[in-house]
């Protein structure tokens, strides 16, 4: 099958000022062998009505009402609807570039199965982005580039949402849009790696990403970060927690004592360190806070970093090479 149908499932809510753009970068993909399966979420604008027009004068495109709530509802919906052999999810508020249908089918079809064709992003913005989220594009493009996304898969989601393609059977195999989980995008993301899909390098910036205030993910209470931390201990503790290994939690700041927490919660055992003398000898929630000193001084460990600092994070990384130990393996960073 040198062309398969590839379905691109999109849901949408309020995006009247975008949908347009994304709606025409579709329709002058070089790949044209494509069906579109785009929900309306209970839009309260003219969205409905823009994509409705698209939808009347171009056959490959079917307009759907959610039956239910929320962008899981739409994409199982749109997902359910969809005829494709491969499938790839788009936002309605950014913009594919010419080929990116072209470079992530070709990609994925001369892997084959159990394969995920990425593609490299840019954020853009009408008044320019903010140096996080340019931090973010040059990181995830980074890891996207050698295929090593996994490898940061515990800091924040490695595969953007709206930028990957998978073979049908694969999405099926791993749950697709069934887990009522979020955030979604990296619920699936985990469960990529839980089932061992090997992430296709590229090196080709093919969406573009738009950022502006109202993106459901600066507003969406489903993507605030009490959302994250759960989602990645549980994770963790299913795919890559060793019980023969001392856990230890690294970092007392607000992320580490919620880690903490839950981990108490779960009768999990663990040491917590920190590099803040302030902090070290202090007893929180019953764990007297040692140095880091400790992972000098024990063996067989397996470390939870929390530490957000950029700089920081390099010179942890650097003590942790020079006592040789393995990332996934021996630590993981949450942020």
């Amino acid at each position: 099958m040198q062309n398969p149908l590839v379905s691109i499932l999109i849901p949408f809510k309020n995006t009247e000022a975008y949908l347009a753009d994304c709606l025409n970068s579709i329709l002058e993909q070089t790949y044209t062998n494509w069906e579109l399966l785009i929900v309306d979420d209970n839009s309260t604008d003219s969205s409905y009505n823009i994509v409705n027009k698209f939808a009347k004068t171009e056959p490959r495109i079917s307009l759907l009402k959610n039956t239910g709530s929320g962008i899981i509802d739409a994409l199982k919906l749109a997902f359910n609807t969809s005829k494709g052999t491969l499938i790839t999810r788009m936002d309605s508020d950014d913009v594919m570039s010419p080929n990116k249908l072209e470079v992530l089918s070709n990609n994925l079809l001369a892997k084959g199965e159990k394969h995920i064709a990425l593609g490299l992003v840019n954020y853009f913005a009408k008044n320019g982005i903010k140096d996080g989220y340019k931090s973010y594009e040059i990181w995830l493009n980074n890891l996207t580039k050698i295929g090593t996304n996994y490898s940061e898969i515990y800091k924040e989601c490695v595969i953007p949402s709206p930028c990957w393609m998978v073979h049908r059977d694969d999405l099926i195999a791993c749950g697709a849009f069934n887990p009522n989980t979020y955030p979604e995008d990296y619920d699936l993301t985990f469960r990529f790696y839980k089932y061992g899909y090997t992430c296709i390098p590229c090196d080709d910036v093919i969406h573009n990403w738009r950022d502006y205030s109202s993106r459901a993910s600066r507003t969406d209470d489903h993507y605030a970060e009490n959302h994250f931390i759960p989602l990645k201990l549980n994770y963790f503790l299913e795919l890559d927690y060793n019980i023969e290994k001392k856990m230890v939690l690294w970092g007392a700041g607000n992320k580490g004592k919620t880690i903490a927490k839950y981990l108490i919660k779960k009768n999990i055992l663990f040491e917590w360190i920190c590099d803040n003398p302030n902090k070290i000898g202090h007893n929180i929630y019953g764990k007297i806070l040692q140095s880091v000193d400790y992972l000098k001084q024990t063996k067989n460990t397996q470390s939870i970093i929390t530490v957000a600092n950029k700089t920081a994070q390099l010179e942890i990384r650097e003590f942790l090479k020079r006592l040789d130990l393995k990332n996934i393996e021996d630590y993981v960073f949450f942020c």
